[in-house]
């Protein structure tokens, strides 16, 4: 790959990045849609791993499936993109191990601005299901690398 398409990637890579992040910002802090309005509800937190997880899963008939996909499942898609940007931005963090201990440093900074602004509520499963969805980002990152690797090494 010349210098010149290794660049324009790193470029696309930062713009994808930031507009991932201005997206997760808008849609954890302020989107009414996701219910981030400051109404004079009481404050709610989960500190027990898998509570609110297992909760989810007894509970999906009463809460309905568009809940329980938007909670157990938003919180993997949503840190997705993480996990493969990671990766093209820097490439001191294209070891597993950075990106999901990244993916979990990432995921409990929006959860203490999350406790400490009282808009969403802290959740340690949050925890568990965005660090998931940084490794299955890296994941996808690798496979698209090796895609990449074969077709550029069929060309020459």
């Amino acid at each position: 790959m010349s210098q010149k398409t290794r660049k324009l990637l790193r470029i696309g890579a930062w713009i994808l990045f930031v507009i991932y992040l201005g997206l997760l910002c808008y849609f954890l802090f302020f989107s009414e849609m996701m219910g981030r309005t400051y109404s004079e509800r009481s404050y709610h937190y989960n500190l027990m791993p898998l509570k609110e997880i297992k909760r989810f899963i007894i509970y999906r008939k009463a809460l309905g499936a568009k809940a329980v996909c938007f909670n157990l499942l938003g919180n993997i898609v949503a840190f997705i993109p993480y996990g493969m940007l990671l990766p093209l931005l820097a490439h001191n963090q294209r070891k597993f191990y950075r990106v999901v201990l990244l993916s979990f440093d990432f995921s409990l900074l929006v959860e203490l601005v999350q406790l400490v602004s009282k808009v969403g509520s802290f959740d340690v499963d949050d925890l568990i299901l965005n660090t998931i969805g940084g490794a299955i980002g890296y994941v996808g990152f690798l496979l698209a690398n090796h895609i990449r690797c074969h077709k550029f090494e069929q060309k020459e």
